[in-house]
């Protein structure tokens, strides 16, 4: 299994149930799929450095999680179908 970070920015007008349902859903796509999680970072409201849909700020989240090569073009198909995901990334960990 190899190492993976994904960071992903969720729309900022979501309260904070909906901000960690968000999460959930893609903590629970990498660990249907065999990945494990290692962290998940929440970096909370942020600026963007630049406009987004009209929009200004954005609820940052970073996922570090151990998974078979399958697992980040799965993830990022989902990231993708999600209306409230801004912008995402998915990149491997080399520590």
């Amino acid at each position: 299994m190899n190492k993976y970070e994904s960071l992903y920015v969720i729309v900022p007008d979501l309260t904070e149930e909906e901000n960690a349902s968000v999460i959930e859903k893609f903590s629970s796509i990498i660990a249907a799929n065999g990945g494990e999680i290692e962290k998940v970072d929440e970096w909370g409201k942020r600026r963007l450095a630049y406009t987004i849909d009209y929009k200004t700020e954005g609820y940052y989240v970073l996922v570090v999680f151990s998974a078979p090569a399958e697992v980040p073009a799965e993830l990022e198909r989902n990231l993708k179908n999600d209306e409230r995901i801004m912008r995402y990334k998915v990149t491997r960990h080399h520590a």
